[in-house]
């Protein structure tokens, strides 16, 4: 427990973040938010705003705690509707709320879907202005899907895409729908391919402004680890192979994307929190993790929220609340370590990078080689001494390029090698393919054969055993035929010797 009860300085508490370790912050004075999990929450500068929430069954109405990240002080907004109530029209309007999602539009917060004590049919959305503090139920248009929890939002340009989610019948659903921010119109997507089975507590992710990306999850019974991406463009689902760390399933988890990087945190499956706090990189799809915690730290719980920010400059993560035994109300940050972006992968081969930087190489010694450097004019610097570049500075420097110009021709042909041999393996293999391939059909064809002759034979044995059945036919009517005869002849023998005894009494 004690990686979780690092303390920091109020004052200047992010130099002391370690890169990519989750450290709690703690406020030193004032009330915090109370304990939750299943609320919804976001970043917008520099402050966390946390609204609604469930605990212990019942759902809360404090939807205007607000965290800040530079003095670490805890405050809350006074919301008002658009008619200046603040008792019971404000109840109606923002009710308690909990397992909904949220995103900033403009200068709002909207709340999107989720469970509150009298949930209307449809999809509600509702908002909080952070400029005047109003709130309030936006009017919407269009095919809206029913009400539902536990489903994911997903912001791309102006659109927000729904998926899946558990509606009030604890029906668990997989459709997919998408909200126009501009003209606050619903409408049905309609997808090809095959789509995620019906799911709730799941994450979804956008990459590119093009591809939606869907992790984890459960249904009633299932907990799931898979990954499916819906081409924006095409509208085609896909499961793609995903590489690096083993990924356990979970669901109740929290994802925020940074640049190519999608975070997990958290999740569990109601019996195990998740430990390891993961990153997917979405342009190579490889999973790998960040780092750890301890066994029954809050962070290893269900229905947790997490932020990215950037305070001080600094870029880190924010993670509050959840449930994992216990209701959690501690705010944890993480600094993040620069992360090397990535390349699309045909730019990521070794014969691909090598004429690339061959390539820049070549040029820079071009470009060096065909100009005439003077001496550089005497530029006195802060300390009033002369700019040390100097010709033979510039020499070293190309000749150094040369070398490596060298060295990447090289790997170049090293890799041309390598895929010589590879051909000549897939050659190999083509002819091999070939060679079954001519095999299987003349198997295919003797089996044919074999075929036609069984069912030859069949015949043969079908029409001899039909002979079979004549010949002892035949054999039974010889047989009766046999008895008649005798019965005939014994009765010939009787009538001769009757004639005898006459001749004899005469």
């Amino acid at each position: 427990m004690e990686e979780m009860r690092k303390e920091i300085d109020v004052g200047d508490w992010h130099s002391n973040l370690a890169y990519d370790e989750w450290t709690p912050l703690t406020v030193p004075t004032g009330s915090r938010a109370s304990a939750r999990y299943k609320h919804a929450a976001l970043v917008v500068d520099e402050k966390l705003y946390i609204v609604g929430g469930s605990r212990n069954g019942r759902y809360l109405s404090d939807l205007q705690v607000v965290f800040d990240l530079r003095s670490l002080t805890w405050s809350s907004l006074k919301l008002k509707t658009e008619d200046g109530g603040d008792g019971s029209s404000l109840g109606d309007a923002f009710p308690a709320i909990s397992d909904h999602r949220m995103i900033k539009w403009g200068n709002r917060l909207l709340l999107i879907g989720g469970y509150s004590k009298d949930s209307s049919d449809n999809m509600s959305v509702r908002f909080i202005d952070l400029e005047t503090h109003l709130c309030g139920v936006v009017v919407t248009s269009g095919n809206a899907p029913v009400s539902r929890g536990g489903h994911s939002i997903t912001l791309v340009g102006s659109r927000v895409f729904v998926f899946g989610g558990e509606d009030k019948k604890r029906r668990l659903l997989n459709d997919l729908h998408v909200l126009d921010l501009e003209t606050m119109t619903w409408d049905v997507v309609e997808t090809s391919q095959t789509r995620p089975v019906p799911r709730f507590d799941h994450t979804a992710a956008t990459h590119s402004d093009r591809y939606l990306l869907i992790f984890g999850g459960c249904s009633h019974s299932i907990f799931f680890n898979d990954l499916h991406i819906l081409d924006l463009q095409t509208m085609e689902w896909s499961q793609p192979q995903v590489q690096g760390d083993v990924v356990t399933p979970r669901a109740g988890h929290a994802g925020i994307t940074i640049d190519e990087n999608w975070y997990i945190v958290g999740g569990g499956d109601n019996s195990t929190g998740c430990l390891e706090t993961l990153v997917l990189n979405m342009s190579k799809l490889v999973w790998s993790t960040s780092t750890h915690v301890g066994a029954r730290h809050p962070l290893a719980s269900e229905g947790l929220s997490v932020c990215s920010a950037s305070v001080f400059g600094e870029n880190i993560l924010v993670a509050f609340g959840g449930y994992n035994g216990k209701y959690n109300n501690d705010i944890f940050v993480m600094r993040l370590k620069p992360r090397e972006s990535s390349y699309p992968k045909i730019f990521k081969s070794p014969a691909a990078a090598a004429a690339a930087a061959s390539v820049t190489a070549a040029y820079a010694i071009a470009k060096s080689e065909s100009s005439d450097f003077p001496p550089p004019p005497a530029n006195p610097n802060l300390n009033g001494k002369e700019n040390s570049f100097s010709g033979r500075d510039i020499r070293n420097t190309v000749d150094s390029i040369k070398e490596e110009k060298r060295n990447l021709e090289s790997s170049v042909a090293e890799t041309q090698v390598e895929n010589s041999k590879l051909r000549e393996k897939i050659d190999e293999v083509n002819s091999s393919h070939t060679e079954l391939s001519q095999e299987l059909q003349s198997v295919q064809g003797q089996l044919i054969s074999e075929r036609s002759r069984c069912f030859k034979l069949e015949a043969q044995i079908a029409e001899l055993q039909k002979a079979l059945e004549s010949g002892q036919s035949i054999e039974a009517e010889v047989e009766m035929l046999r008895k008649q005869k005798l019965a005939s002849d014994a009765r010939e023998d009787g009538a001769v010797k009757k004639q005898g005894w006459g001749w004899g009494a005469r």
